[in-house]
């Protein structure tokens, strides 16, 4: 089981990471969050999950335990594969999550491409009681100035496939609305923003 990576970025390009460790790379697949945080050439450490499958296997990486949890909580729940998984994860923070399923809200869920009512009710059943949903002081948030994080997120959505008016039009929506500590957040807006976008859009450009 590879349960960590660390190396410097050799690629951050969609929703996946190539990590050189000892000379070998590792493509990871990850949040579009984490991404962006990445820098090609520096240094980066992800915690990993291996999921095997009979025709692949396949590298999973977050850049906090708690998402490594939650991500393995979550595809322990019936009807929620690995790709669903990352993208709840990609689409709310792990303490997003805990409070959806604290509170019972699997409407958060269904926002999530790939999770339908039935899944998203299944996630709220299955995972109550396995996640503490903390205070507001407890949430990190990464700071920034807000046309920093604007252009940042920009950058990342554009990366991502969706037009420049599209991305624009999500993001300025989430600024207008957002907290005071979610605007100053580059992957609080980033999640924000494609949850605005929706599942209908379809993610990722062909490299």
């Amino acid at each position: 089981m590879i349960s960590s990576l660390r190396g410097p970025v050799l690629v951050a390009a969609g929703t996946s990471l190539v990590i050189d460790v000892g000379g070998v790379g590792f493509q990871v697949n990850t949040t579009p969050a984490l991404v962006l945080a990445a820098r090609e050439g520096h240094e980066l450490f992800v915690h990993t999950t291996l999921i095997v499958r009979e025709d692949a296997l396949t590298l999973f990486g977050f850049g906090t335990r708690d998402e490594l949890d939650v991500f393995e909580l979550l595809i322990g729940v019936t009807g929620v594969g690995p790709r669903s998984a990352l993208g709840v994860l990609s689409a709310m923070a792990p303490s997003q999550i805990a409070t959806a399923v604290a509170t019972d809200d699997d409407a958060a869920f269904r926002k999530v491409t790939g999770i339908g009512p039935k899944t998203a009710k299944l996630i709220t059943v299955s995972l109550a009681g396995k996640l503490i949903a903390p205070s507001a002081v407890d949430v990190p948030v990464i700071a920034g100035s807000a046309r920093g994080v604007v252009d940042s997120v920009l950058a990342a959505l554009t990366g991502l496939g969706w037009t420049e008016r599209a991305a624009v039009e999500a993001v300025d929506e989430v600024m207008a609305e957002a907290s005071d500590a979610d605007a100053a957040s580059i992957p609080a807006v980033l999640r924000l923003s494609l949850a605005r976008l929706g599942p209908a859009q379809t993610v990722g450009r062909s490299r």
